[in-house]
């Protein structure tokens, strides 16, 4: 797990050099045919990352953006009119029986299809009418890690394809900003021994990384068993925060941009509690004097639009010595293997 953390930005810099070309023909087939809608697929970790793609979109193109629930498919037998949609699967192994089936049935109402995944020779890839490839190479840790972000920065360019203004050169910035991440494992590996007992927690986020909440805490359940729920920053305080007592467990990611204010509040209100607060955050963000009990400062400073990737990082950095700190392989979780089927 730890190595492919590592790798991160040289598997983000393949993935935007490679796929470049593939977001320029999807953009081709939308200028022909403009979507209505955008319909996402996946299980997991790709739902997470799908979670992203749904904020990044809608705020970016104005085009709406639902995940799918694929058992409407597989148990119900539902058959769903995805005509004039966009829909896109997102699987690591490409081999996911239950999202590779909405695919095969949005392509059968006439959709237009698209495929995200690790596996050039997979099922996915062969479904999808555009494949957009996550350059990370084999990954075999159990718990995703560069297969994530490397979904993130394909569905920025799905973004771009969908007429999202985005800067190349802004994406360009990425890998470089992974790097920079990755110099702070030293300290998140000091900071993971204060923590050896946690076995619940709370990982709040919003907006951009409110996806980042949601793998976070699935990086904590898989590779240390720790209890972890995860919530909106607004969601959170209309009724989850009843939870949290002195020293509860909390982890925050906090950019600068729209979400500051509301995440900042949060901050706040877990502080009267005497939470144990975590704060993800960078140089750009001015967080007042002892707001939380420890900072992840990023070394760098960064638009809230580029932070999910940087961001995520030290929270797959924390997730793996954790689970050294309590003796565990995050290799090898227990009742886990990389594939998971489902219908």
């Amino acid at each position: 797990m730890l190595d492919e953390i590592r790798q991160q930005p040289l598997a983000l810099a393949r993935t935007l050099k490679s796929e470049t070309r593939a977001a320029a023909k999807l953009r081709a087939a939308i200028q022909k045919k403009p979507p209505r809608l955008v319909v996402m697929a996946a299980r997991g970790t790709s739902d997470n990352a799908a979670q992203f793609g749904r904020y990044l979109i809608e705020i970016t193109t104005g085009i709406p953006v639902s995940l799918c629930a694929p058992s409407v498919h597989t148990l119900y037998g539902a058959k769903v009119d995805y005509k004039d949609a966009l829909v896109v699967a997102i699987s690591q192994s490409g081999e996911s029986t239950d999202t590779n089936l909405v695919l095969e049935q949005a392509r059968a109402c006439g959709a237009l299809t698209v495929g995200i995944t690790n596996e050039a020779q997979s099922s996915l890839a062969s479904l999808a009418e555009h494949v957009f490839l996550v350059r990370a190479g084999r990954e075999k840790s159990v718990a995703a890690t560069k297969t994530y972000t490397g979904q993130l920065m394909t569905l920025y360019l799905v973004a771009c394809a969908l007429g999202a203004n985005i800067k190349h050169t802004d994406l360009e910035r990425l890998p470089d900003l992974a790097a920079e991440a990755l110099k702070l494992e030293d300290e998140i590996a000091a900071l993971a021994g204060r923590y050896r007992f946690m076995n619940h927690a709370v990982v709040v986020g919003r907006g951009l990384n409110y996806a980042n909440a949601f793998e976070f805490a699935l990086k904590l359940m898989e590779t240390s068993y720790v209890i972890a729920e995860r919530f909106s920053a607004a969601d959170f305080m209309h009724g989850p925060i009843a939870m949290v007592e002195a020293n509860f467990p909390s982890f925050l990611f906090a950019p600068s941009g729209p979400t500051w204010g509301s995440m900042h509040e949060t901050l706040l209100r877990l502080r009267e509690l005497k939470a144990e607060t975590v704060l993800i955050t960078d140089m750009k963000t001015r967080v007042p004097e002892a707001s939380a009990t420890r900072t992840i400062r990023l070394p760098f400073s960064v638009d809230e639009a580029l932070s999910p990737i940087p961001y995520i990082i030290p929270a797959q950095l924390f997730a793996a010595h954790l689970a050294a700190e309590k003796n565990l392989d995050p290799d090898r979780p227990r009742t886990l293997s990389k594939v998971t089927l489902t219908l």
